[in-house]
């Protein structure tokens, strides 16, 4: 069990569509993302997936090339350099290579559609990525997962789930997964791919075959919208969060695949029982909510477990803190009153 103390994971999801879209692009096994632009945006986005991955565990760094335009490219177009540049890239042993535009190449006006377009010895995907009409570190995300999914193909529909959107740059992504996984197998549910989370493009058949995906969040419902479209896949809007959500998601799932979910529910039911009677020593106490995160779902899981405790929440100041975390599924309220715990204790 991962217990050790998280900085806000709101400052992993800041920043602009470029990382974004490179927080999806680099989980894809032996591609490379060339990133159109001036050598900065490069720089700037190497630097933080070195300083951020080894935190999750991921020693190898991403494969990210600049198409390092200068001066004279900024004047007179930046083609010919994007082209050199994925010349380069394709004489290696890459599966696939992914573009990403920056800000710059979109104010003057660089084709990169077409450059990708032209006949590559392995797939060259863009990814619109320009951020400066307003454009969010999700907007990158959701962009990056469209342009892959339409590299996709429908497939026979099988018993499996596809989980879309993982937040990788996350602090708890793989204790997140498996939190999911373990419900899923109460219904007797198999994980098809993470899209994208170490994906292989051998892999990427699998996605048009799921009977449902599970979005991480809300924050993708456009992609969930996009696969629906494309492959007829149903999705489920976010992970559950919280006691009484995690027996909703249960249910939503076991209906999206027309599963009986009585005995997942008694199974999840008691243990969830089991998890309180474990904490019943922090019962009956006053305590005051406390960042990391104060999210409507993170919030709405801590007062639910609060409640279930008979933990008094005020505003008193002087009252025991109780920090809220990101909370997904049973596990993750178990993680959190750990952390009450220590907290009353203290």
């Amino acid at each position: 069990m991962n217990l050790r103390p998280s900085p806000t994971p709101i400052s992993r999801s800041g920043g602009c569509t470029l990382t974004g879209a490179l927080s999806v692009t680099t989980q894809v096994r032996g591609a490379a993302s060339i990133i159109h632009g001036p050598k900065g945006c490069a720089h700037h986005n190497f630097s933080l997936f070195h300083a951020t991955l080894p935190d999750n565990d991921q020693a190898v760094l991403p494969d990210l090339v600049s198409s390092a335009l200068g001066e004279c490219d900024i004047i007179f177009g930046g083609e010919d350099a994007l082209t050199r540049t994925i010349r380069s890239v394709c004489s290696r042993d890459v599966s696939t290579v992914f573009v990403l535009s920056t800000c710059i190449v979109a104010t003057i006006g660089d084709d990169v559609e077409a450059v990708c377009g032209r006949d590559w010895p392995v797939p060259v995907i863009p990814v619109p990525t320009a951020g400066f009409f307003g454009g969010t570190f999700q907007d990158g995300v959701n962009n990056a997962l469209i342009a892959l999914a339409d590299a996709g193909a429908p497939a026979p529909t099988r018993p499996c789930v596809n989980i879309i959107g993982e937040k990788n740059l996350e602090y708890e992504v793989d204790e997140n997964y498996t939190e999911v996984v373990r419900l899923l197998t109460l219904l007797g549910l198999p994980v098809g791919i993470r899209f994208v989370r170490h994906l292989s493009p051998d892999d990427m058949p699998a996605l048009g075959a799921a009977q449902v995906s599970i979005l991480r969040d809300p924050s993708l419902v456009p992609v969930g919208d996009h696969l629906r479209e494309r492959f007829g896949t149903p999705y489920i809007p976010s992970f559950p969060t919280g006691l009484s959500d995690t027996l909703a998601f249960i249910r939503s799932v076991a209906a999206a695949c027309r599963i009986d979910p009585k005995r997942a529910l008694e199974i999840e039911q008691a243990l969830q029982a089991e998890i309180l009677a474990d904490f019943a020593d922090i019962g009956d106490t006053e305590g005051v909510f406390c960042g990391p995160v104060m999210d409507t779902g993170s919030s709405r899981a801590a007062r639910e477990a609060a409640d279930a405790l008979h933990i008094r929440v005020s505003s008193n100041r002087e009252a025991h803190p109780l920090p809220v975390h990101p909370v997904v599924g049973t596990s993750g309220v178990r993680r959190m009153l750990h952390r009450w715990r220590r907290a009353i204790h203290a």
